[in-house]
């Protein structure tokens, strides 16, 4: 039988060269061992602090799979009488909500927003089994279904509602929105198309031969893990070491999730990794096929000017139809737009003003 060859193609998924496969079930009992020991304080398990202008609640709700989401809801203390716009924010690929999509939430909800930050299906405190699995199709459909539920909240205007999608999270918060015509608006923030770089590696370089061979090592893998009863995982997303060979934007991310600056135990790009045939969907169903169905719907597209994920972005801007805008953040990397990195780099007062004057 043939087994599952280690390839670099995938971001996150699989990295490393010939590490151990471990079962779902290990990987399962290692992340419950270290999340029972580090959060003994809920509050503590956050990245950032919560405005003294801000509450914080915690929120379940459904998708149309039957998944149960889980998700913390953001208000302004001084909300008013007037019913507020709201926002539906997930991402980056492999986070959690207490790390970059809880920090917006909780940066908008200052500025007025109800603000939904929701950890995706599979993932985090969120509901779906085998863990840590992406797809294309739910992940799109966890963002409706967050617009399904803050469209049931009294005090939110459900005629108001936004969407901000961060790093992998943003490619599918694009695809979203194509369909769901509730939403009136959409921006992104360090934007991956995660079936881009899965199908075509970085910079489109995987051949039509190495899809192939990717595709039927995945194709036998998936008879391993029928055998096994559970979906083997991939090595470790990230190193837990750096040698100082790895790629600039890999010690990017191990300086966002591997430090105290982003760590979480929830993570999976902290303290897991994604299984072995995760990519098999997302190498299968491009998700910006109808991105110019946004349209008349207005869409702000924000990157750094030295991500190395900034072709995305400006190739998801070359395909949409207006209203659309491109930010390019000078000296950013793709990391400083998940916290702001150290020169505050997130552009909060811009996604202010765009929300402001779109959610009409």
């Amino acid at each position: 039988m043939k087994k599952i060859q280690v390839f670099a193609v995938t971001i996150f998924l699989i990295m490393g060269n010939g590490c151990t496969q471990k079962s779902s079930q290990e990987m399962e009992n290692s992340q419950k061992e270290v999340v029972s020991k580090e959060i003994a304080n809920e509050e503590t398990t956050y990245t950032f602090e919560l405005s003294d202008k801000v509450t914080r609640q915690k929120v379940t709700f459904k998708n149309r799979y039957g998944i149960t989401l889980a998700g913390d809801l953001y208000l302004p203390k001084d909300a008013g009488d007037q019913p507020l716009e709201g926002l539906a924010i997930s991402g980056p690929f492999g986070a959690v909500k207490e790390q970059s999509s809880g920090y917006y939430a909780n940066q908008m909800a200052e500025r007025g927003f109800a603000v939904l930050a929701f950890d995706p299906s599979y993932t985090g405190e969120s509901g779906g089994e085998p863990r840590n699995v992406a797809s294309p199709e739910i992940n799109t459909e966890d963002f409706s279904a967050a617009i399904d539920f803050l469209g049931l909240q009294e005090g939110i205007d459900r005629e108001k509602l936004g969407i901000i999608g961060i790093c992998g999270f943003a490619g599918f918060a694009l695809n979203a929105v194509a369909v769901d015509k509730r939403v009136k608006a959409v921006a992104t923030t360090s934007m991956y198309d995660m079936c881009r770089v899965n199908t075509k590696g970085y910079f489109d370089s995987t051949t039509p031969e190495q899809r192939t061979a990717l595709l039927e090592n995945m194709s036998y893998q998936r008879w391993e893990d029928a055998e096994n009863g559970s979906p083997a995982l991939s090595p470790d997303g990230l190193p837990n070491e750096l040698t100082g060979e790895e790629p600039q934007f890999v010690k990017d991310y191990f300086d966002y999730y591997k430090t105290e600056r982003g760590f979480h135990p929830r993570s999976i790009n902290s303290n897991g990794s994604w299984t072995l045939t995760t990519p098999i969907s997302l190498m299968n169903m491009p998700i910006l096929t109808y991105i110019k169905e946004i349209s008349p719907r207005p869409m702000l597209l924000i990157a750094g000017s030295d991500a190395h994920s900034l072709y995305f972005s400006k190739d998801a801007y070359e395909a949409a139809a207006e209203p659309k805008e491109l930010m390019i953040i000078p000296g950013a990397v793709h990391t400083d737009l998940y916290d702001g990195g150290d020169k505050n780099y997130i552009p909060f007062d811009k996604l202010n003003s765009f929300f402001k004057e779109n959610l009409k």
